[in-house]
């Protein structure tokens, strides 16, 4: 009778070790996998790596500034390298004095529509005498596009303009009254004026949050 009591008291601690030693190993293993998931970066999902990255860079191209096709260069920009004969086509005879071209005329028989060759902000609006109504556009990248001999202005001071939005329509001045109706259109970079060809049509590298 003796050894059927201890038989029966033994049994219930065998049944809770049963219990105990799988929860228990269950628990340990999971501490231990918490762990290596805190200490190893590349349980780091990739969503969250895409959201770190504060910087893109994105290219965008110049546009002309005008939109009909039916537009010609009537005058080119003077380069001091170029040859000799495209130099004489781009001097300007104004009043007696020869003045060397520091941006390109563009010529058509109709009036065309003039636009924004980059998004910026107007910085300058203006009517002269001699290059008739003037705007002014600062870019990003040091880039300031002067557009001038404009009949028509739709823009003011101050605007942001976006990439090909009309700002006005050609028209003449008394700088390049030969050419009749037509755009006279410059770039500055840096504040120095330089050929808009190399820079129409071309790529620019912008920065972007």
């Amino acid at each position: 009778m003796i050894k059927k009591k201890v038989k029966l008291k033994v049994f219930p601690i065998v049944v809770m070790l049963l219990i105990l030693v799988p929860v228990l190993t269950i628990v340990f293993l999971t501490k231990q996998s918490l762990k290596s998931v805190e200490q190893d970066p590349s349980h780091i999902t990739e969503e969250v790596i895409d959201e770190t990255q504060p910087v893109v860079n994105t290219t965008k191209s110049i546009i002309n500034p005008y939109t009909d096709p039916s537009v010609t260069v009537g005058k080119s920009y003077y380069d001091h390298q170029g040859e000799e004969d495209a130099q004489r086509n781009s001097i300007i005879v104004h009043d007696n004095t020869y003045l060397q071209n520091t941006g390109i005329d563009y010529i058509s028989e109709k009036t065309f529509e003039v636009v924004a060759i980059l998004e910026g902000t107007v910085i300058s609006v203006k009517e002269d005498e001699t290059l008739g109504n003037v705007i002014e556009i600062k870019h990003e990248n040091n880039l300031i596009s002067t557009y001038q001999s404009l009949s028509e202005i739709t823009i003011k001071k101050g605007d942001v303009v976006t990439q090909g939005q009309v700002l006005g329509k050609s028209g003449t001045n008394e700088l390049d009254k030969e050419l009749g109706n037509h755009l006279h259109f410059e770039i500055y970079e840096n504040g120095q004026p330089v050929n808009p060809i190399n820079y129409l049509n071309k790529e620019v590298q912008e920065k972007k949050n």
